[in-house]
């Protein structure tokens, strides 16, 4: 699909439990475009790690993504609080950003028609991206988000640890020296703590919109 001559990426960045996936996933069944978590790929590297315990992490982790199955990492638990922690300590080495930001860029020259959600697509991954969307949302409301997500799958979770975890991974991700968590300057905001599905759809296609007819 191309539109006016030109392909449509967009990339989505936002602290942990914004909804960005949501909204990521949802404007990019809307454009039929292919999608990509960022989070997803350091959620799975960091199970990899701890799950196989390699000697050398790099060497590990550049035959592990030379080729991965991206479906099947819907089917793993990968939103624990052990993975959350350990890939929010990963994402600060930058050897193993590279590694990560190779396997997404290939992604997006590999699908010319893409949606890429993460912390750092709009400012290292897709910086020409022509649609460039932030996303917030207020800690508690965030917190209860990811609790119930995770309540699903474990009936032990408490959602003060999980709230602990959320402020953790937003702190480290915003202080990291490698590829902190930005909000590139030409990106809209969208708060999904004042917004609901609709609303935030809504907001996303009317900008994507208005991009398109420029």
């Amino acid at each position: 699909m191309k539109f006016k001559n030109k392909y449509l990426q967009i990339s989505c960045d936002g602290g942990a439990a914004t909804g960005k996936s949501t909204g990521a996933k949802m404007i990019a069944k809307k454009y039929k475009l292919k999608f990509l978590s960022s989070g997803l790929l350091y959620r799975y590297a960091s199970f990899l790690i701890l799950q196989k315990k390699p000697s050398n992490e790099l060497k590990f982790l550049r035959s592990k993504f030379k080729s991965i199955n991206y479906n099947r990492l819907n089917k793993i638990n990968l939103h624990t609080p052990l993975i959350s922690e350990h890939s929010s300590k990963i994402a600060k080495k930058n050897e193993i950003r590279k590694i990560l930001k190779r396997f997404q860029i290939d992604f997006s020259k590999k699908h010319k028609n893409c949606c890429i959600e993460g912390r750092d697509i709009s400012t290292k991954i897709l910086p020409k991206s022509n649609v460039k969307f932030f996303f917030r949302c207020n800690l508690n409301v965030a917190s209860k988000r990811r609790y119930l997500e995770l309540k699903k799958k474990n009936s032990k979770i408490k959602l003060k640890d999980v709230k602990k975890a959320l402020k953790i991974r937003n702190i480290l991700d915003t202080k990291r020296k490698n590829s902190p968590l930005l909000k590139h300057r030409d990106s809209v905001e969208i708060d999904t703590g004042k917004l609901n599905k609709q609303a935030m759809l809504k907001k996303m296609i009317k900008h994507v919109e208005k991009v398109l007819r420029k």
